[in-house]
C-alpha cells in the first residue's frame, strides 16, 4: 500500500511538472510573439524613413549630414541581430531621435509643412509609433509574465532544470530617448 502511495506521490509531482514545464514553454512562446510585433512594427518604420527623409531631402537638401545620418542608422537597425532586445531598443531610441530632427525641420520649411505626401508620411508615423508604444507594452507584459514564472516556487525549479533563463524587457534607458519624434497633423 505504501508503494502506491508513494507511486502515486511521484507520478503527482511529474505530473505537476508537466504542467510547469508546459506553463513556461507557453509564456515564452508569448513573448516571441510580442517581439514578432515589436519587430514588425518598427521594420514598418525603417520601410517609412526613406520616403520621409526623400520627401523632406526635396526641400531641405542642405541638410544632408542630417540625412546621412537617418540613413546609416536606419540600415545599422536593419542589420541587429533579431534577439538583440537592448541592442534594438537602443538604436531605435536613436531613430527615433533622428526622425524627431527630421520632422522639426519642417517647421523651416513652409512648403513642406503644406506638402500633402509630407502631411501622408506624418499621419503614418504617427500611426506607427502609437503601434510600436503598443507592441512594446504587450512584449514586456509577456516577458514579466515569463519572468514572474522563473523566478518564483515552484516553477523557477522547473524552470532552472529545463534551462528557461529570464528576458529582457524592452526599455530605454536615457531619459531623453523616451520622448516619441513629434509629429504634428
Amino acid at each position: 500500500m505504501a508503494e502506491w502511495i508513494a507511486l502515486i506521490g511521484v507520478a503527482l509531482i511529474v505530473l505537476y511538472g508537466i504542467v510547469i514545464f508546459n506553463r513556461l514553454v507557453s509564456t515564452g512562446q508569448l513573448a516571441n510573439e510580442a517581439w514578432s510585433g515589436i519587430d514588425v512594427q518598427l521594420k514598418r518604420r525603417a520601410d517609412l524613413v526613406p520616403n520621409l527623409v526623400d520627401t523632406v531631402k526635396g526641400y531641405a537638401s542642405h541638410e544632408r549630414q542630417l540625412f546621412e545620418e537617418v540613413t546609416k542608422l536606419r540600415n545599422e537597425v536593419r542589420s541587429l541581430p533579431a534577439g538583440d532586445v537592448a541592442g534594438r531598443a537602443k538604436a531605435e531610441s536613436a531613430l527615433s531621435g533622428l526622425i524627431g530632427r527630421l520632422l522639426a525641420l519642417a517647421e523651416a520649411y513652409p512648403d513642406l509643412k503644406a506638402s500633402t505626401n509630407f502631411l501622408e508620411l506624418q499621419r503614418e508615423l504617427a500611426k506607427l509609433e502609437d503601434e510600436i508604444q503598443m507592441a512594446r507594452r504587450y512584449y514586456n507584459g509577456a516577458v514579466r509574465n515569463l519572468n514572474t514564472l522563473i523566478e518564483t516556487v515552484p516553477s523557477n525549479i522547473v524552470a532552472r532544470l529545463t534551462g528557461f533563463t529570464q528576458r529582457a524587457y524592452f526599455e530605454l534607458t536615457d531619459a531623453a530617448e523616451r520622448n516619441v519624434p513629434r509629429v504634428q497633423v
